[in-house]
């Protein structure tokens, strides 16, 4: 997926499609649920390992609706039992009143050896307001699916303190500077910020401060 330099959060985004490439070649397959799918961002970076490509997303979304294939909610999927292989859920959960009922969902309506590829925040701003719930510790991730059944295989920090501070910060300013400033200041300013953030992150460890976590799991 191409990103511009000039996007507010180019740097997080080149980071998670990175992670998501590598998993879905190694663990996507068959037919895929994508919950909360949106306009389907990666539909075509998961083309060439499923079979069918599933979006679900509620009626309410702030999103398009050209991509959506099931209307419904992440606690009460309007699928039958294991009727896929794949589940995508990527920066869904922390808007998702019971995220404990949603995990339980995507584990029935996978099949045995199905997988999920879900993504969730720890430090991010509010977004999607007044739908916006949730943050998630790396143990409270490995409880939730742990208590639905899954198994994890991955359980990934997609970021350490000097990304997640560079995200911060670029938003930030944004909210600060007056409305005219933007288009220029506000994306100059963003594209140094996270062009520094880029260059210092290989050297960053400090994963605890991540803004997001990777979890790839499976139904035995």
């Amino acid at each position: 997926m191409t990103r511009s330099w000039w996007s507010i959060n180019w740097l997080v985004h080149r980071i998670l499609d990175r992670h998501l490439a590598h998993v879905a070649r190694e663990h996507a397959h068959g037919r895929l649920l994508d919950v909360g799918c949106g306009e389907k961002p990666y539909r075509a970076m998961f083309a060439p390992f499923v079979t069918e490509h599933v979006g679900l997303d509620h009626a309410d979304t702030q999103h398009a609706r050209d991509a959506i294939d099931l209307y419904g909610y992440a606690d009460a999927i309007p699928a039958e039992a294991m009727s896929f292989d794949t589940v995508l859920c990527t920066a869904v959960l922390e808007h998702v009143e019971q995220p404990a009922c949603a995990i339980a969902e995507m584990h029935r309506v996978l099949r045995p050896g199905g997988v999920v590829i879900l993504t969730a925040p720890l430090f991010w701003q509010v977004h999607e307001a007044p739908r916006d719930f949730y943050r998630y510790t790396e143990y409270g991730l490995r409880y939730l699916f742990g208590k639905a059944g899954f198994t994890i295989l991955e359980l990934t920090p997609l970021s350490g303190f000097v990304v997640t501070f560079a995200q911060a910060l670029v938003y930030y300013v944004h909210e600060r500077l007056p409305r005219w400033l933007i288009p220029v200041a506000g994306r100059t300013l963003g594209t140094l910020i996270q062009g520094a953030a880029y260059l210092l992150a290989p050297v960053d460890r400090s994963t605890h401060f991540t803004w997001m976590y990777l979890v790839v799991a499976r139904k035995p």
